[in-house]
């Protein structure tokens, strides 16, 4: 299928009748392209005969699996999308349901009690998500009578919201189209084809899992492994039962494998390459990987107002760069100065991007959108320069940078040197107030031991490799540094955090 013929998430779903399009590990279901089709049309004529049309947000709070799958297709074409994580306290639903405008919440028939008491709260209907032991999925006491109408490629297909990292988390909405063209993206990145099993460890409330797992790998026809959970124990197992050829995931996944593995696995004979995104890896980790599992390793570039990926580095025989994100991947990628000027090679600035995967603007906020977009042009928000290949390196978040005494310095290059010594197992720098200085560089790390290493040989290490303005003067040994569900790590979280415990 061409991409001129796909234009909205229906369309992906238009491939041979017979072949396998999901496959539940842990309960033995495989389900046709035909069946998934079925049951996707099934649920958004449900959902319409409920009263749900265009543009009305259909949350979402299911764990991984076939539920998640048909329920997002379906909410997509009779309204919109708006997914979110199961695991939510009762506070965060209640924000993000009240947040999206809601018309309904679908969840399973057991447990969800945060979730089913914020909508009770906000007066939305509640409805269980149904499975048969055959994988048929469906709604509970389902209405019926009323066709969902066919989606355009302007519709609004999915709803999601930014980390919030840097502030109140901004409503991202995303056109079918921005997906159908991102799943492409993806798709002919890596050749993907019906010949391709993708093994989805990611999580289905968030951009990654949803388009570079589950609908990059349909629009080329092959099949999606679905476990309910990344489970490391049962990895390999999965692997080599369902003949896997990729995995996408992001850095503490990669790690935890790598930790667990002493010598190539033969269950990765069926692996054609592995794939890292959403957070940054090291380079020494990357090699590591590679010669151990024998496969090529592509760190790529992602964030949700790109409806996920933007640059990857390529499959052999093209170059991959080890500390790059790689090259552009259906869209632009030019890097900016404070002004909105063009900057040329090896030129630190804001990394800005503009393809039809990227959204036209934050939901409600107009603010937001006078500062992200200029001359037709998006700023993520990330700091970076091209290479004379035009290979992305990316050097930190813009309000991550440390400015001390005038110098900027990226904490991600810090990180780098500090993963690599032997006893250090995570690593994340941050700023701290300084009286003379304005910032003062600090860095929280875990140890592979306990008694590892000190902070003092640490300092040392850092001093080893980088001018003495970038080392930290303090460093924290932490037990665990913590991520949001999708694998970020909030620097400014883990500092405020920190700063807090020495004041207490």
């Amino acid at each position: 299928m061409t991409l001129k013929s796909v234009e909205t998430l229906l369309d992906v779903l238009h491939f041979a009748d017979s072949h396998t399009a999901i496959i539940v590990p842990e309960l033995g279901i495989r389900v046709t392209y035909d069946s998934l089709r079925q049951q996707v049309l099934g649920m958004a004529n449900a959902l319409a005969s409920a009263g749900i049309c265009r543009g009305d947000a259909v949350a979402i709070a299911l764990p991984n699996g076939l539920p998640a799958i048909v329920s997002f297709l379906a909410a997509s074409i009779a309204g919109t999308a708006a997914p979110l994580n199961p695991a939510y306290p009762y506070e965060e639903f209640l924000f993000f349901l009240g947040d999206t405008d809601a018309k309904v919440l679908l969840c399973p028939p057991v447990g969800a009690e945060f979730a089913r008491s914020a909508a009770a709260d906000r007066k939305i209907p509640v409805v269980s998500v149904e499975m048969s032991d055959l994988g048929n999925v469906h709604l509970a006491n389902a209405a019926s009578g009323v066709s969902a109408t066919e989606p355009t490629a302007d519709d609004i297909a999915l709803v999601l919201h930014t980390s919030g990292s840097t502030g109140r988390p901004k409503r991202v909405p995303l056109r079918h189209f921005n997906l159908a063209v991102s799943s492409a993206n993806v798709a002919n990145t890596y050749a993907l084809s019906a010949e391709d099993v993708s093994l989805c460890i990611m999580p289905l409330f968030h951009i990654h899992g949803l388009i570079g797992s589950i609908m990059s790998t349909l629009l080329s026809g092959g099949t999606v492994v679905v476990p309910s959970k990344f489970n490391a124990i049962s990895f390999w197992r999965t692997v080599r039962e369902h003949r896997v050829t990729w995995y996408s995931g992001v850095p503490t996944m990669h790690q935890l494998l790598l930790s667990r593995t002493h010598q190539k696995p033969a269950e990765a004979e069926s692996l054609r390459f592995i794939r890292s995104c959403s957070a940054p890896f090291s380079a020494e980790l990357i090699h590591k990987i590679e010669d151990l599992f024998g496969v090529p390793f592509v760190e790529a570039y992602g964030m949700t107002e790109a409806a996920h990926q933007m640059t990857s580095n390529p499959l052999p025989p093209r170059h991959r760069k080890a500390g790059s994100v790689g090259v552009g991947a259906g869209l632009r990628i030019s890097i900016m100065d404070k002004q909105g000027n063009h900057l040329g090679t090896n030129q630190r600035g804001e990394v800005a991007i503009q393809g039809a995967n990227v959204f036209r603007g934050y939901e409600n906020n107009p603010e937001a959108n006078a500062r992200a977009f200029v001359n037709g042009w998006f700023r993520t928000g990330d700091e970076g320069y091209l290479d004379a290949d035009c290979y992305l390196y990316l050097t930190g978040r813009i309000k991550d940078i440390i400015i001390r005494g005038g110098e900027n310095i990226a904490p991600h290059e810090v990180d780098e040197v500090l993963l690599r010594h032997s006893a250090v197992a995570a690593a994340v720098t941050f700023g701290c107030a300084h009286p003379t200085l304005g910032e003062e560089v600090a860095a929280a790390v875990v140890l592979h031991e306990p008694q590892g290493a000190t902070e003092s040989q640490l300092i040392k290490h850092c001093r080893e490799s980088l001018a003495e303005y970038k080392c930290p003067t303090k460093i924290y040994l932490v037990e665990s540094i913590p991520t949001t569900a999708t694998g970020k790590i909030r620097r400014r979280a883990v500092a405020a955090a920190l700063l807090d415990d020495q004041r207490g």
